[in-house]
C-alpha cells in the first residue's frame, strides 16, 4: 500500500515536471523544424509573441481539458464534453452572432464576444443537461445526453453558416477563420483573463473532487452519501460554462481536447479525481502547447489553425473509444 503511494507520488511529480518542461521549451522553438539549427529569437517576437502565444495556449488547453473532465464525470459518459455537447458550438454562435452584427463594445473591461460566447455556452448546456434529464434510464439518459449535443450542435452549426451568408466579405472572413480555433493573435490582456477563468474553473473541480468521484460511480450512490446533487451539478454547469466560454471568444472552437485528456489521464493515474484534475489541467495545457508548437512550425512562414491540428489527432482518437466502448460491452 505505502509502497504503491509512493509509486503513484514519483508517477506524478515526474509527469508534473514534464508538463512544465514543455511549457518552458516550446517559446524557443525554431520557425520551422525544416530550417536546420535554431535561429537566435528576437527579444521582442520572444516576449511580446512567443510567451503569450504558450501562455493562452496552456491555459486554454487546460481549461478544456478541465471541462471535459467535469463532464465526463458528471455525465458518466467518457464521449461527453463541451464539443460533442455542443456547448463550443453555442459559444462559437454566440461570438459569430457579435461579430456579424458589428459589435464593437466591452462591459466591465470583458470584451462584448466574450460575453456573447459565455452566454451562448451556458444556454448551451442548460438545455442538454435538461434535455439528457427527461429520461431517467441509465441507459437511455446517456443516449439521449450525447444525442441532444449532436443535435444542437447542428443546429448552431446552421446558424452560424446562416451568419456567415448574410455578413459582408470582411465578416465572413474574420468569422471563418476564427471558427477554426487560433492562437496567433494572443496578448498578455488576454492570458491574464483567461489565468483568471480557468484557475478559477480548476480550483471549483478539484473542491468537488471528492463529489465527482461520487457522481461518476451513479446519482444514487451519490445521494447515498449525502452530496447535494442538483446543487453541486448546476453549480459545475455554470462554472464549465464560464470556462469554454472565455476559451472559445479567444481562441474559437478548439476541439477534441476535452475528450482525449481526460480518457489519457485516467488510463495513466485511474479514476481518483484528487489525482486526475490536477493531471488533466497540466496535460490539457501541455497537449495544445504542443500542438500549437506544430501548428506554427510545421509549414512555417505560414500556420495552421490549431483547432485543426487537435481535430485531425481527436478524430481518430473518438473513433476509437466508440470501437473500444464496444468491444468492452460484447
Amino acid at each position: 500500500m505505502i509502497s504503491t503511494m509512493i509509486s503513484t507520488r514519483r508517477r506524478l511529480i515526474i509527469f508534473g515536471l514534464a508538463m512544465i518542461a514543455i511549457l518552458f521549451a516550446c517559446p524557443f522553438l525554431p520557425l520551422s523544424l525544416w530550417d536546420g539549427p535554431a535561429q537566435a529569437v528576437a527579444p521582442m517576437i520572444f516576449w511580446e509573441i512567443r510567451v503569450p502565444r504558450v501562455l493562452g495556449a496552456f491555459l486554454a488547453g487546460a481549461g478544456l481539458a478541465t471541462c471535459g473532465l467535469v463532464f465526463q464525470s458528471m455525465f458518466r459518459n467518457v464521449l461527453a464534453t463541451p464539443f460533442t455537447l455542443g456547448v463550443s458550438s453555442g459559444a462559437a454562435f454566440g461570438a459569430s452572432l457579435f461579430y456579424a452584427l458589428g459589435f464593437n463594445w466591452s462591459l466591465v473591461g470583458l470584451s462584448g464576444s466574450a460575453l456573447f460566447a459565455i452566454l451562448g455556452a451556458l444556454g448551451t448546456t442548460f438545455l442538454v443537461f435538461l434535455l439528457g434529464r427527461l429520461r431517467r434510464s441509465a441507459n437511455s439518459a446517456e443516449v439521449t445526453l450525447l444525442l441532444s449535443g449532436v443535435v444542437i450542435s447542428f443546429f448552431f452549426s446552421s446558424l452560424i453558416l446562416l451568419l456567415q451568408y448574410l455578413s459582408d466579405f470582411a465578416g465572413l472572413f474574420k468569422i471563418t477563420r476564427w471558427l477554426m480555433g487560433s492562437l496567433e493573435l494572443m496578448e498578455y490582456r488576454v492570458v491574464v483573463a483567461l489565468l483568471i477563468v480557468v484557475v478559477f474553473g480548476a480550483v471549483i473541480s478539484f473542491l468537488n473532487a471528492h463529489e465527482l468521484n461520487l457522481l461518476s460511480a451513479g446519482e444514487e450512490f451519490a445521494l447515498s452519501k449525502g452530496v447535494a446533487v442538483v446543487r453541486v451539478r448546476w453549480t459545475l454547469v455554470a462554472v464549465t460554462s464560464l470556462v469554454v466560454g472565455a476559451v472559445v471568444s479567444f481562441c474559437g472552437p478548439i476541439g477534441f481536447v476535452g475528450i482525449m485528456v481526460p480518457h489519457i489521464c485516467r488510463i495513466l493515474f485511474g479514476l481518483n479525481h484528487r489525482v486526475l484534475s490536477p493531471c488533466v489541467f497540466l496535460f490539457g495545457g501541455a497537449f495544445l502547447v504542443l500542438c500549437d508548437t506544430l501548428a506554427r512550425t510545421a509549414i512555417a512562414p505560414y500556420e495552421i489553425p490549431v483547432g485543426v491540428i487537435t481535430s485531425l489527432l481527436g478524430g481518430p482518437f473518438f473513433l476509437w473509444l466508440l470501437l473500444r466502448g464496444e468491444e468492452e460491452q460484447s
